[in-house]
């Protein structure tokens, strides 16, 4: 998780701002700095993803550690890819590999019994501290290595959404949720000694106070949800600042919390870190009210304003910066502006706020994207799970 010298000021409102204003661009106008997977070939045509130590194939997580390590969920080869260092070369092969007997292998759990070192579809990934932890959503469990991974196949030493490490049925098979189960975990983050998990499937966010170490070990706090059993969209509600539809992204800063809501195509910010289960959230983004839910707000074109499934989340450069997925943008929102409905200042990878598209409708370049649907950030380097361009780019901070 990434810190910012920056101070959020959540409790001053900002001025609306007219949405053809002109964007920010905080990032490289050259583009990525590193390209991993998704190359076109000199031949014109895109690069393979079958499965090696420099291809990807739907990657969804992505974690810089500022000590040097970069990890990625390659997701549709159900891998953990881990780099020693952060790459800075077009196409580096990864060091160590989770998930898979080698580099050429894929399939669900390697096409064997779930195990301590295998993955169905991992899709968040979190390092601090030597801490590492993987949601192998999949699977409907968190995976838990108290020390990075040093070879390759490592096993996990905690699992949390299961009693042991060869179950792996969505909340341990029953029909209602538990503050010890899960259920499509796609989300996880590691901040000032909390885990946080976003719970999909449970339409809902965990919280742990320390690190688990034990098997299983039930979380301490729910939000989307007044308890641990109730798992229904919204709540089984109106849309509210308490209730979520598909929680994603996870972003902490200074003591505030915000968590991309992509089912209601908004993100939600508490100023404090919540202590309570069901702390309703204190204002969103993407929309203008907490009852709102449209994409794009019901309109076509997006704006400064406006989210159309918002998935990946981080802090970085003073901002909260916003996978804005189905847009195929990044959004930058000023943290000392932050308040219900501010518009977003900056933009990456589409020309103006009321543009989207795949790669702006053309082919993929190094300054597109196609669904991201996550970030991660240390010091001026951004990195980013480009998923429908089947790779990772690491990006700079414009000078």
């Amino acid at each position: 998780m990434i810190t910012s010298a920056a101070t959020i000021r959540l409790d001053r409102p900002r001025a609306r701002m007219r949405d053809n204003h002109v964007p920010r661009r905080f990032l490289s106008p050259a583009g990525a700095r590193v390209i991993l997977g998704g190359e076109v070939t000199p031949d014109g045509l895109v690069q393979s993803i079958v499965p090696s130590a420099q291809t990807l194939f739907g990657p969804r997580g992505v974690c810089l550690d500022k000590n040097g390590p970069m990890f990625v969920c390659d997701s549709g080869h159900h891998r953990l890819l881990i780099w020693s260092r952060c790459p800075s070369s077009d196409q580096a092969p990864a060091d160590i590999l989770i998930g898979q007997s080698d580099f050429s292998r894929e399939g669900r759990n390697a096409k064997r019994d779930i195990g301590p070192d295998t993955l169905n579809f991992p899709t968040g990934v979190a390092a601090a501290d030597g801490i590492l932890a993987v949601a192998d959503a999949w699977n409907h469990r968190i995976l838990i290595w108290n020390r990075y991974p040093s070879a390759s196949n490592q096993p996990a030493d905690v699992v949390l959404g299961q009693a042991d490490f060869v179950s792996g049925l969505a909340n341990r098979g029953r029909a209602v949720s538990r503050s010890d189960t899960l259920n499509w975990c796609y989300g996880v983050a590691i901040f000032q000694g909390r885990l946080i998990v976003c719970d999909t499937g449970n339409r809902r966010v965990l919280i742990w106070n320390g690190i688990p170490t034990a098997n299983g070990t039930p979380a301490d706090l729910v939000l989307g949800q007044r308890d641990f059993v109730t798992r229904d969209d919204n709540a089984g509600g109106d849309v509210c600042a308490t209730s979520m539809r598909w929680p994603h992204g996870i972003a902490c800063h200074d003591g505030a919390l915000a968590i991309s809501d992509a089912g209601n195509n908004r993100v939600m910010v508490w100023r404090h870190f919540p202590t309570v289960s069901g702390t309703p959230c204190d204002f969103v983004l993407g929309q203008d009210d907490f009852a709102g839910v449209d994409h794009n707000r019901s309109s076509y074109d997006p704006s400064s304003s406006a989210m159309s499934m918002p998935y990946g989340l981080v802090i970085w450069d003073g901002q909260l910066v916003v996978c804005d997925t189905a847009n195929s943008r990044l959004l930058g929102f000023h943290l000392q502006d932050l308040a219900m409905d501010a518009p977003a200042t900056g933009l990456a990878a589409q020309n103006g706020f009321a543009d989207k598209g795949d790669n702006r409708w053309r082919a993929a370049s190094r300054d597109s994207l196609c669904w991201p649907y996550a970030a991660s950030a240390v010091g001026r380097t951004l990195a980013i799970a480009d998923t429908g361009n089947n790779r990772i780019l690491i990006w700079d901070k414009t000078p």
